[in-house]
């Protein structure tokens, strides 16, 4: 079967929900039967997400293979259950730096190369490279049409339109505000959207239409007459309160249908059962469990940015549904922590620090530990996390005074946490960008440990206690305190497979006490919560009993 290509683009805002949308689409077509690979496109002339700052560019998402994507491919896998790579994540960078190899190589021949000739041919490989192993290709486009950035991938697609004809399909998502002063929902900003997408020499073949509340009927013929097409080819997305419902939505619609009709696709049974039965979940608990998430990237000045922790946010949803209770996350921000005390973590059931770098806030976050260890508060260390879990164990536990993390306090007497042996020289070369321990890497369960238990009831097969998790670190536990951890109760209890670096710890006499120096958010899905946050959270609703 011919490969079909669909590309999103995203009219007036940014930060619409493309991702969910994209991600949504790709459900409703495997749930038809079709093999779909996603891609997102980022504009940014960054090689990948990995030096990004969070606050600014949000959660950054690592694939198995060592990718540092955006988040929007945490969705995708959340959405489509499955596993991603590096050829499903592109940016400017990486296709101006290819052409720029090339043209080193001589592989031009010499010619004067120009971006409008050499630029878009090569984003159009990418996007048939992933042809070779799907029947549906499904492109994301970062930003918003019309600006400058994103030129040379809308030309591309453009002239993919060209090559492959009614093998592509082109989906605008739009924003249609409704100004309180007003009171009523306004079209015309979506409507010059796509006209500035015509100016671009597309036509839009789909158009999803982001707003507050469903639009009516009135409004899709307003919208179908600026894009020239029929009000079938409208449809509604409205805020709901679970990125989950947005499948079912657009389904009821029959956005399936009509994508199926438009590529001449055959319509196959479709199987959204399990989708449907997770749903109604969410929307049936009753009970309710309060965690708490300490970090620091998730305030810019008045504004809340929780997309910073966002794949360790939907983990704690599945693991909760799965329980049959319902999340209540509250925020904490490490430094106001270090400032103000760790007022209000007396009233969550459990409690949450996830990744970070720096230092800024990790007294902040040392405190929560304390806390969360002393009052036998179920606690769940993630990445960075663990790592302030061994620094305050070593304070309070061990009396290592000044104890830390090389990479808070080089001068530390009691390095407990220290830089891996490789990384030391990439950053005295200040090489920063795609260096650090990244990817899915083996760990070794050691039995009798809370880890087991978890893994053995969840991933596990058989008697195999080695499961591979994504990493994203260049400091680690150092193995020269190790014997005086463990001889004042800390258990290690997960390891490489060569027994040198430590992914676990966790405290025995405890409700729940578990660092791990991975990152299993990742790998975390709606119908297949990670056995990790299923522990942690039922033993947070225990506490709440």
């Amino acid at each position: 079967m011919t490969t079909k290509f669909i590309f999103v683009s995203g009219g007036v805002i940014s930060g619409l929900g493309k991702g969910i949308t994209t991600a949504s689409i790709g459900l409703l077509l495997k749930s038809s039967g079709l093999k779909v690979s996603p891609v997102k496109c980022d504009m940014y002339l960054n090689i990948d997400a990995g030096t990004m700052n969070p606050l600014e560019h949000g959660e950054i998402f690592v694939t198995d293979d060592g990718t540092e994507a955006d988040q929007d491919l945490g969705h995708y896998e959340r959405f489509l259950d499955v596993s991603l790579n590096r050829e499903n994540y592109i940016t400017a960078g990486q296709i101006y730096q290819k052409v720029l190899e090339k043209e080193r190589a001589l592989e031009y021949d010499g010619r004067c190369v120009d971006a409008y000739y050499y630029i878009p041919p090569e984003i159009i490989s990418r996007f048939e490279a992933l042809g070779k192993q799907a029947e549906v290709v499904l492109i994301e486009f970062g930003g918003t049409v019309g600006e400058y950035q994103n030129i040379m991938f809308f030309e591309a697609a453009r002239r993919m339109r060209i090559k492959y004809k009614e093998n592509v399909l082109f989906v605008h998502v739009g924003y249609l505000p409704i100004p309180p002063s007003i009171g009523e929902m306004k079209t015309k900003p979506l409507q010059q959207s796509i006209y500035q997408l015509n100016e671009l020499g597309i036509q839009p073949d789909i158009i999803i239409c982001r707003s507050e509340k469903p639009i009516d009927s009135r409004r899709k013929e307003k919208i179908a007459l600026a894009a020239a097409l029929e009000t079938d080819d409208i449809f509604s997305n409205p805020d709901v309160p679970s990125i989950y419902e947005v499948p079912l939505i657009l389904e009821e619609q029959g956005l399936t249908k009509r994508i199926l009709e438009k590529l001449n696709l055959k319509t196959k049974k479709k199987d959204l059962s399990s989708w449907k039965k997770m749903v109604k979940q969410t929307k049936e608990v009753k009970k309710e469990v309060k965690i708490a998430m300490v970090g620091k990237y998730y305030t810019s000045g008045g504004f809340s940015l929780e997309d910073s922790y966002i794949s360790v946010v939907e983990a704690i949803k599945h693991a909760a549904w799965k329980n049959g209770v319902k999340p209540k996350i509250v925020w904490f921000d490490s430094e106001r922590i270090e400032k103000e005390g760790i007022e209000g973590l007396e009233d969550v059931d459990g409690i949450v620090v996830p990744q970070g770098w720096g230092s800024r806030g990790v007294e902040g976050k040392i405190k929560a530990v304390r806390f969360a260890r002393e009052n036998k508060i179920p606690y769940l260390g993630l990445c960075f996390g663990m790592q302030m879990a061994v620094i305050e164990f070593a304070r309070n536990v061990l009396g290592f005074k000044g104890a830390n993390s090389t990479e808070v306090n080089p001068r530390t007497p009691y390095p407990v946490i220290h830089i891996m042996p490789e990384q030391k020289e990439y950053l005295e070369k200040h090489q920063y960008g795609g260096t650090i321990r990244l990817g899915a890497w083996p760990c070794r369960i050691l039995k009798r440990s809370l880890l087991y238990k978890a893994y053995r009831d969840g991933l596990c097969e058989g008697d195999s206690f080695t499961v591979n998790e994504r990493h994203r670190h260049r400091y680690e536990f150092n193995n020269k305190y190790l014997k005086q951890f463990e001889k004042e109760g800390m258990k290690i209890s997960g390891v490489s497979p060569d027994g040198k670096l430590v992914e676990t710890v966790e405290i025995p006499n405890h409700p729940f006490f578990v660092g791990t120096q991975f990152h299993p958010e990742y790998k975390s899905r709606p119908l297949s919560p990670h056995p990790l946050f299923l522990e942690f959270i039922k033993a947070a609703t225990r506490k709440s009993s």
